[in-house]
């Protein structure tokens, strides 16, 4: 795993009291590209939050924990609730089965929330409150919100998970493209591309880490998805590469 010297977003949140809405949008960007990519993996990850958004030197987004993470193949619902009932889908507190993509964009329609808020949209020590508000979407938007923000907000916090914002509608969303998107590598998935092999950088880490293997045998471990520190330090060294 990388080293997040950033800390979390949490943390970030809390020492600037809110995030300026152009860096929310930065954020949010990398937020939902992460979220694509888990879902393009069939992969939903049920705990988004602040907390598990960690940030690099240059505060990129790192998403983590996957503790409570199931895999779903496509059409397929889950039954489990489960992480932190403040950014839980209502769907999930109802206690329904629930696909999980629109369950983990709810999520980041809540992470934004607080990132250009400073607080939860909902809150409450007793629990059954807490559910009571988040089945029904009781919550306020401060005046200090612009109202294309606000607007995308109510978008992905729609109760009905068959009405609610898609990725594709939030990428479209007026507020969103305030950010221009970056093209950037997006991630392989394992038995479907092929991981392309970089002779310099295979050299450069057999060289600088004195591992016992020829440029063949590392492309090998390589291409065959070893799990070793080959492999890990290679896929790690490729995406700084092409960033």
């Amino acid at each position: 795993m990388e080293y997040a010297r950033g800390g979390e977003l949490f943390e970030f949140i809390v020492s600037h009291k809110r995030v300026r809405e152009k860096e929310a949008a930065r954020f949010l960007h990398q937020i939902i590209s992460g979220v694509e990519y888990l879902h393009k993996l069939g992969i939903c990850h049920r705990d988004l939050k602040p907390e598990n958004l960690l940030m690099d030197d240059y505060n990129n987004i790192k998403i983590v924990d996957f503790g409570l993470s199931n895999t779903y193949q496509t059409g397929e619902t889950l039954k489990t609730a489960c992480g932190s009932p403040c950014y839980a889908a209502p769907e999930m507190v109802a206690g329904k089965k629930y696909e999980g993509l629109p369950a983990d964009i709810w999520s980041c329609g809540v992470i934004l929330y607080a990132m250009v808020c400073g607080y939860l949209p909902f809150e409450d020590p007793k629990t059954n409150l807490l559910y009571k508000k988040i089945l029904n979407a009781e919550y306020t938007i401060p005046d200090f919100v612009s109202e294309e923000c606000a607007d995308l907000i109510r978008k992905i916090l729609n109760t009905n998970p068959a009405e609610r914002y898609t990725l594709s509608d939030i990428k479209e969303h007026m507020w969103y493209k305030q950010i221009k998107s970056v093209k950037d590598y997006t991630g392989i998935v394992i038995g479907t591309d092929p991981i392309p092999i970089d002779k310099q950088i295979t050299e450069t880490i057999l060289d600088k880490y004195a591992l016992k293997k020829s440029v063949k045998e590392a492309s090998h471990d390589i291409t065959h998805n070893r799990h070793n520190s080959l492999t890990t330090t290679y896929y790690l060294t490729l995406k700084r590469f092409l960033r």
